[in-house]
């Protein structure tokens, strides 16, 4: 049993354009309206390849509602936790060579009350996890540290924390000793303050990251593939994607595949990659599914320190 937690999660609407003109009145070639946050796009990739999860849902406002009302239409088993403010929404423009555009709105902030009302509820729903994925942007005046004190709580009570975070709460979790942190190429640079211009520089960073408590670290590099750094080993892998759609919730869709195969190893590695690979091919961030991932089209090789990252990676 995986159980995730969005504390910011939000109405994620995606409109495929041609080209991006500033200034200019450009016509939506299609969109879609998905279910959105980070540990919501986990349960959804999971419950697409018939894992079992139970996602932790903070909402308010008919944002919020219609966000529940998506998630039950999917069949997410989730808890649903009514806050007083509204659940936001995104915006990403995506053109046909996969360059996606996102306008995330901040979130509204939880109240303390209203924070320790979600942590009790994550708290009855892990009881027979084996893992807690803690997931996803902080909402507005919600502490630093939150994810690291769940680390702290569930790690004391056997069950693994996966975390896929930024910043401040980034930082903090690791120090609080993660089973798994999920940073991207970004995340990897600002929580260790080094340009990520190489593999060589993505491995150093995530060993920084392992040096200062986190356990397992898998970081995606974009089109560069991604990295998993676990006991002693270091595993580098990419995957070609014939047709990128969209970027969003790929990073989301390697977690879940990671964890589903059992979060150790190659072969858990080569999981990750197939299903990030396969949301890519998708529009908005819809989830893959089964018939959409190619497990045969993932490359694991030696990891060269001197491999230069693309641009924007």
């Amino acid at each position: 049993m995986i159980v995730t937690l969005t504390l910011n999660p939000s109405l994620d609407r995606t409109i495929e354009i041609g080209s991006l003109s500033r200034g200019a009145v450009i016509r939506a070639a299609a969109t879609r309206l998905d279910p959105g946050g980070k540990g919501v796009n986990v349960s959804r990739a999971l419950l697409a390849n018939r894992i079992r999860s139970r996602a932790v849902v903070p909402f308010g406002g008919d944002e919020g509602r219609q966000l529940v009302s998506l998630l039950s239409a999917e069949g997410i088993d989730m808890v649903t936790v009514p806050v007083s403010g509204p659940t936001r929404s995104n915006v990403a423009l995506a053109e046909p060579d996969g360059t996606v555009t996102k306008i995330n709105e901040p979130g509204t902030a939880l109240s303390p009350a209203e924070l320790d009302t979600v942590a009790e509820v994550v708290l009855s729903a892990a009881g027979s996890a084996d893992w807690v994925v803690a997931s996803g942007s902080l909402p507005p005046e919600v502490p630093s540290d939150v994810y690291a004190r769940l680390c702290r709580r569930f790690g004391g009570a056997g069950i693994n924390v996966a975390v896929d975070t930024s910043g401040p709460a980034l930082a903090a979790a690791v120090a609080a000793s993660p089973a798994l942190v999920k940073p991207n190429r970004e995340e990897l640079g600002e929580v260790t303050g080094m340009a990520i211009m190489s593999l060589g520089d993505a491995i150093e960073a995530a060993r920084r990251l392992r040096d200062r408590g986190a356990r397992t670290v898998l970081a995606s590099l974009g089109p560069d593939g991604a990295v998993l750094l676990q006991d002693d080993r270091v595993w580098y892998g990419e995957c070609p994607v014939a047709e990128p759609r969209s970027t969003v919730g790929a990073g989301d869709a390697m977690l879940a595949g990671f964890l589903a195969a059992g979060a150790r190893g190659e072969a858990a590695f080569v999981e990750a990659l197939a299903w990030a690979t396969a949301a890519v091919g998708l529009p908005g961030s819809r989830m893959p599914s089964p018939g959409d991932i190619r497990r045969d089209d993932v490359r694991v090789t030696g990891a060269d320190p001197a491999l230069p990252l693309r641009s924007g990676g």
